[in-house]
């Protein structure tokens, strides 16, 4: 394009991180003018980029730390800020991206900046029932960027159920029971909704905000009515007394701007003196001496370097890069790191193994509503100047419903519904009634399953530290994931056949897939292969360092997340999990953390800093003894109150 134009807009503080742009994320030229302008407003509009409250990184960092922070993604983010409460622990964030770029902080550019050189996009190979359409490869996006995933997701608060916690304790693992972690999560909290929800699960004056989207689609009320009217129950609050049925959910959002982990966690305490980030800096290995873990080696924008823990060495790197981490140190199965030519430090089978995910099948459907751009100049100029309107959300991806299956028990459901569709995402000139195509507009529902049982792995490729592992997602291995995902496509199905959704015409786009061609149309053999071939992998990779107890040879880690056998080392994320939660989950990885961080003060006896939700909570409810879902409070440590 030859000529655009030139806008005297600038942001009031430097703009330090330049990249991606929006018009980077809409791929094609038609997009570039109104993208690139659009852009531009964006970072200059400082309650939207917030540029002015950047953490200013540290090049290079210094060599002595007491503690090391491996990623400054969702878990890392939290831990780093809790650990550098204490003024006289030095601190130092290892993050291999860059910051966060404006355009993310949008709720309806959700996703967009996958694909860019902030996604790690990591693929799983070799896959005999998923993702046959792509040649049995499964796309694994991860956030590449301070903030880590968190920048990228659906932002959707959802913590996990009763069961899922109480599970993890069965195991072994003390101190993980649904009434122990509950303070963990309610010590980040900041419910900007507090009155709808209450106080019996929540709290407000924690760091991260929580709430409602400012808009929605008016079809959001016709989805619910649609669920309703199919006999589930509608909820307030899936983290509620009311945990199963559909909901427009809560999300890490704070007035219409995405609160990433870094955002939430790091930005006020970027003056902090003890607390130091690094950016473009990609660790490759732990420095075990003697067993324990006193340092690590990285590399910053291609300079290799090293620094030095006198404390403790803590991966937050998430279910892919942590293991990962380990086994480039020696840790791990010491056949594969014999065969890939890694010196054997510790022999730990675990590392690697029990990786899963949620697995999903998306379901399209088309509506009587012209295919229009939803992004257009009315929504930005709302947007840009007020933070409302359609860019302010996820469009239908707000809506989501969780319920059982016939397979498992009312109080442990099993699947959820993620919907979508209205989504202030690309746009060519921005005027509004602007057409995609003269198709009808579409919509889709994509019901995922919770419990997986199909596990698989995670290997190095090489020594190289550079080279990305190889990772086998094993999907749908075992034939229970795909029969309970086949009753979820039965109940995506039928919204189209309720009265709610018949005024809009809703209509299953009938496309059969030629791969399935074999099989009638809409039959059950026909969905088992169409799960097959375009599988939806989620994103809510777990498991793969697990938490056990150390006469468990799979346990990576023990209960309070130290690595078995290496003094000084942590794996704090996701690949703790024994087993994935049943929902989203950013909102655990960051209980994750502030327990982990919490672990840490006590076991180098010093006060503890976390400020445990609001002052007015009140006193601890009594656990029912007919309702496993009970929340009853239990503070395991000294409940200090330290307002941020």
């Amino acid at each position: 394009m030859s000529t655009y134009y030139r806008t005297s807009v600038a942001p009031v503080c430097g703009d330090h991180f330049l990249g991606p742009s929006l018009a980077q994320v809409c791929p094609a030229s038609q997009f570039l003018m109104f993208m690139s302008i659009l852009d531009t407003f964006i970072r200059s509009q400082e309650s939207i980029a917030q540029l002015c409250e950047r953490v200013r990184p540290i090049d290079p960092p210094e060599l002595n730390y007491d503690f090391i922070v491996v990623g400054g993604g969702t878990a890392g983010s939290v831990v780093a800020s809790r650990l550098s409460d204490l003024p006289e622990w030095k601190v130092l964030v290892l993050e291999a991206g860059p910051d966060e770029p404006p355009g993310a902080d949008i709720p309806s550019m959700v996703a967009m900046f996958l694909g860019t050189e902030i996604d790690w996009q990591f693929r799983t190979s070799n896959e005999q029932n998923a993702c046959l359409s792509s040649g049995g490869s499964c796309s694994w996006p991860r956030g590449k960027n301070l903030g880590g995933t968190s920048v990228h997701n659906g932002m959707m608060y959802t913590r996990g159920h009763a069961r899922d916690y109480d599970n993890w304790a069965a195991m072994g693992n003390d101190g993980w029971t649904w009434r122990e972690v509950l303070p963990y999560f309610a010590c980040s909290e900041n419910n900007t909704e507090i009155n709808r929800v209450g106080r019996k699960y929540h709290s407000t004056g924690g760091l991260l905000s929580v709430g409602r989207f400012p808009w929605r689609p008016d079809i959001a009320s016709d989805i619910l009515a649609a669920a309703a009217e199919k006999g589930y129950p509608l909820t307030e609050d899936l983290n509620g007394d009311q945990f199963t049925g559909f909901t427009v959910a809560q999300t890490m959002n704070y007035d219409g701007v995405r609160r990433s982990a870094a955002a939430a966690f790091l930005r006020p305490f970027r003056q902090r003196r003890n607390l130091q980030v690094a950016l473009n800096a990609t660790v490759t290995k732990v420095i075990v001496e003697n067993m324990k873990a006193v340092g690590v080696q990285y590399y910053q924008d291609g300079v290799p370097r090293v620094a030095r823990a006198s404390r403790e060495v803590i991966i937050c790197g998430g279910a892919v890069n942590s293991p990962q981490i380990l086994l480039l140190s020696g840790i791990g199965p010491k056949d594969h790191l014999q065969s890939m030519n890694v010196n054997v430090v510790k022999d730990l089978p675990g590392v690697g193994e029990n990786l899963h995910n949620h697995v999903s099948y998306t379901v399209s459907f088309t509506i009587n509503e012209p295919n229009e751009y939803d992004l257009n100049w009315a929504a930005a100029a709302e947007y840009v100047g007020f933070q409302r309107g359609p860019m302010s959300s996820t469009g239908m991806s707000q809506i989501t419903g969780i319920i059982p299956s016939r397979y498992t028990s009312p109080d442990h459901p099993d699947l959820q519904f993620f919907f979508g569709g209205y989504q202030a995402s690309c746009a060519t000139t921005g005027e509004v009634g602007t057409l995609i195509n003269g198709d009808r507009r579409s919509i889709s529902i994509s019901p995922t399953y919770l419990h997986p049982r199909s596990k698989g792995t995670l290997r190095l490729a090489s020594n190289d530290p550079f080279a990305k592992p190889v990772i086998h997602g094993n999907y749908l291995s075992d034939p229970m994931d795909g029969t309970v995902l086949l009753e979820g496509i039965r109940i995506a199905l039928s919204f189209a056949n309720t009265t709610a959704m018949r005024k809009h015409n809703m209509t299953l786009d009938h496309t059969p897939l030629q791969a399935c061609s074999q099989y009638p149309f809409l039959s059950d053999d026909y969905w088992r292969c169409a799960i097959r071939q375009d599988t939806g992998p989620e994103n809510h990779q777990a498991g793969s360092c697990k938490m056990g107890l150390a006469s468990d040879p799979m346990a990576v880690v023990d209960p309070r997340l130290k690595v078995h056998g290496i003094k000084g080392l942590r794996v704090v994320d996701t690949s703790i999990m024994p087993q994935v939660t049943s929902s989203n989950t950013a909102a655990p990885a960051i209980m994750i953390a502030e327990k982990a961080a919490s672990f840490i003060k006590s076991e180098w006896a010093v006060p503890n800093t976390q400020w445990y939700g609001n002052h007015a909570l009140p006193p601890p409810p009594l656990p029912s003894a007919t309702s496993s879902h009970h929340h009853a409070w239990k503070h395991p440590i000294s409940r200090k109150s330290h307002s941020h």
